[in-house]
């Protein structure tokens, strides 16, 4: 009985042994995989400002396979041909995505990233890099060639006016980071009126057609009273507006301030944001302030860093300041 029994348990586990190798055998395992593939809509795209909400190009993509079902994520691979993908610039595309289209703004975006000239297409390649995890490399679709030419995105207008002489070719200007038509700046006017061309010349000419509107017959535009102004021109709608914007430095640091007087900073219309001033600076403290109140101020750290403290100077000098709001700092060069 007790061999029966011996015999019945060696069995027993003999079954449980090649049970579980069998359920071994059907784990997956990722391979090296196989790569998907990568199709274009177009070969050649030129791109100009008319583009930018409509779809320009469309990319079709077939998932790699690594060797069991995974979510692959695919990231699109730009380059100039010619450069084996070395200063590649991605776009991810998500997970096991099998299509995407790009508008005019985007691509031209992701062409400008290049930094392909804007006045001659350029070869560029294109590929998809799919990955399952960083433990497991990367593979690559098929390359695909595209001949592209960007267009310069950003654009301005100018503000020729009593402020400056009405003179175009020295006039201040506003800019369109988008490209889009819509146009912003500060200017510090005098109180009188001023235009606005489309070029550094009058051959076209914008002025106040009344209920913020502008036209190319209507008449000088008030900048309503001296000082700095925000202006925004909308030349698809042909509006405007313009309301007071100012940023300056007050302090005793700033001779003839004493706390009670402000010197205002100039706005520099290139896109970035940021006032400067240079002014000479004696020992003492001062801060930033918007509009001439305290309502909204500004100090800053030793290492340039906007805060509530006031702002240090030690030595009398003459000093570059720059106060950069989109980035949270100032800088102060001595001259």
């Amino acid at each position: 009985m007790k061999s029966v029994f011996l015999k019945s348990l060696v069995f027993s586990l003999i079954a449980v042994s090649l049970w579980s190798c069998k359920k071994d055998e059907t784990k997956s395992v990722a391979t090296s995989g196989t790569a998907g593939s990568l199709k274009s809509s177009a070969t050649s795209v030129v791109l100009d400002k008319t583009m930018l909400a409509s779809n320009v190009i469309t990319f079709n993509i077939t998932n790699p396979n690594f060797g069991f079902s995974a979510a692959v994520t695919n990231v699109l691979q730009m380059a100039i041909k010619g450069t084996n993908f070395a200063n590649a610039k991605e776009a991810i595309l998500g997970a096991n995505i099998s299509s995407k289209a790009y508008n005019g703004l985007d691509f031209n975006n992701l062409l400008l990233s290049l930094n392909l000239p804007t006045t001659a297409n350029t070869d560029v390649e294109i590929r998809v890099k799919s990955s399952i995890s960083n433990n497991i490399a990367p593979i690559y679709s098929n390359v695909v060639a595209l001949s592209a030419k960007p267009f310069p995105l950003t654009a301005w207008i100018y503000v020729p006016g009593n402020y400056q002489g009405w003179n175009p070719s020295t006039a201040d200007s506003l800019v369109s980071l988008a490209g889009n038509g819509v146009y912003t700046g500060v200017i510090a006017f005098d109180g009188n009126n001023f235009k606005v061309t489309p070029a550094k010349k009058w051959d076209i000419a914008y002025g106040d057609a009344g209920g913020g509107k502008l036209s190319t017959t209507g008449g000088d535009i008030s900048s309503i009273s001296p000082g700095s102004k925000e202006l925004t021109v909308d030349l698809n709608a042909r509006t405007f507006t313009i309301a007071p914007l100012a940023w300056g430095i007050i302090g005793n640091a700033i001779p003839g301030s004493n706390w009670s007087v402000d010197s205002d900073m100039k706005f520099i219309n290139d896109g970035k944001g940021t006032w400067k001033i240079t002014t000479a600076l004696t020992g003492g403290e001062f801060k930033f302030r918007k509009n001439r109140d305290w309502g909204t101020n500004f100090g800053g750290s030793s290492n340039g860093a906007l805060t509530g403290d006031n702002i240090v100077v030690s030595t009398a000098g003459n000093y570059t300041i720059t106060l950069d709001l989109p980035n949270n700092k100032f800088i102060m060069v001595r001259n």
